[in-house]
């Protein structure tokens, strides 16, 4: 990616894909940049720290700029920003936050022919049971498991509604990210990866990771699976579609594979050199009903759309996690 005259931001850019999408935008030599984000009372300023931008928004103002055209030329908006807990409860927070922010910021690229690449969910395909088909037929007949999902499902739905995927000048592009891991998580809290949850618990007491035992016949504890996703291939296929200015749709973003908690897990203890101690634990009863006991993306449209990296392996993608992260930042050398 060449350097650009006009601006790219990045909404949600002290967060976990947000920040990691700066950092690769500027390893290509990007530096032109408005970064849109809150940072409160939270750690998570301390992401930002080694970037280079021009100017960091607090999200109200920045939209309070959109509506108003107040802005300097514009490239390109990168929206990661989002309320991402799969456990918020708040729906109008949500849709405030995840929807009508997000129809805003589209509008005003659409008004200014601007590239607009934006975070959707695999949230948006609920249980599975109607499988992980991205395409524009399948849309309209998903069902989330919750209200995050359903904020993320009613901008895809009202893109789709509006053609915006399909346009032939400037169509807009969504990303339905699998279960990503990765660099710069840490201040999620309960939203972490299992990588990142799993590392702390093994460096701490006797070792041992607590996994949630399966409530279904059909599964072993240990056993239900997952589409992980490392994050350095999230950021790729997201570059990857902001530079293509032609392709529009809203497409899987995971590996193609599944994999069992367990796979994961082990793939930590190995990382660390350490023998597997795994403990299975009762879930807890409001997730009974609300929890994913499969996921597998099919990445066939986003392939057809032309994107050809291969996805990193789970054992890769953790080992490079591990070494290159959580070990120097405990040793405290990162």
């Amino acid at each position: 990616m060449t350097p650009m005259s006009k601006m790219t931001v990045v909404t949600g850019a002290a967060g976990f894909i947000g920040r990691n999408v700066v950092a690769e935008l500027n390893r290509r030599g990007h530096t032109n940049l408005l970064l849109v984000d809150d940072l409160g009372s939270t750690e998570k300023w301390q992401n930002l720290v080694g970037l280079q931008y021009d100017d960091l928004m607090p999200i109200d103002e920045f939209l309070e700029r959109v509506e108003a055209f107040a802005l300097p030329e514009i490239d390109g908006i990168v929206h990661m920003g989002a309320c991402s807990a799969t456990t918020e409860r708040d729906a109008d927070y949500l849709l405030r936050n995840n929807y009508a922010y997000t129809r805003s910021l589209c509008l005003f690229a659409q008004e200014q022919d601007i590239r607009f690449v934006y975070a959707s969910s695999a949230a948006t395909y609920g249980d599975g049971a109607r499988g992980y088909d991205d395409s524009d037929s399948s849309t309209p007949g998903l069902k989330p498991l919750n209200m995050y999902g359903y904020s993320k499902h009613m901008f895809d739905l009202w893109a789709l509604k509006e053609g915006l995927f399909s346009k032939e000048e400037n169509p807009i592009a969504g990303l339905k990210y699998f279960n990503v891991y990765g660099p710069y998580e840490d201040h999620k809290d309960d939203m972490r990866s299992v990588v990142h949850k799993s590392f702390g618990q093994i460096g701490e007491g006797d070792g041992t990771v607590k996994l949630f035992k399966s409530h279904r016949p059909d599964y072993k504890d240990g056993e239900q699976m997952r589409d992980f996703l490392y994050v350095k291939d999230a950021v790729d296929v997201t570059l990857w579609l902001l530079e293509n200015r032609n392709v529009g749709g809203v497409f899987n973003c995971g590996t193609g594979i599944a994999r069992t908690w367990k796979d994961l897990v082990t793939a930590v203890y190995s990382a660390m050199g350490k023998p597997p101690q795994i403990e299975y634990i009762p879930m807890p009863e409001h997730l009974q009903g609300k929890y994913q006991y499969y996921t597998q993306a099919d990445p066939a449209k986003l392939r057809a759309a032309g994107y050809s990296k291969p996805f990193t392996t789970l054992e890769d993608g953790v080992r490079d996690y591990v070494k290159t992260y959580l070990e120097p930042k405990q040793q405290g050398t990162l």
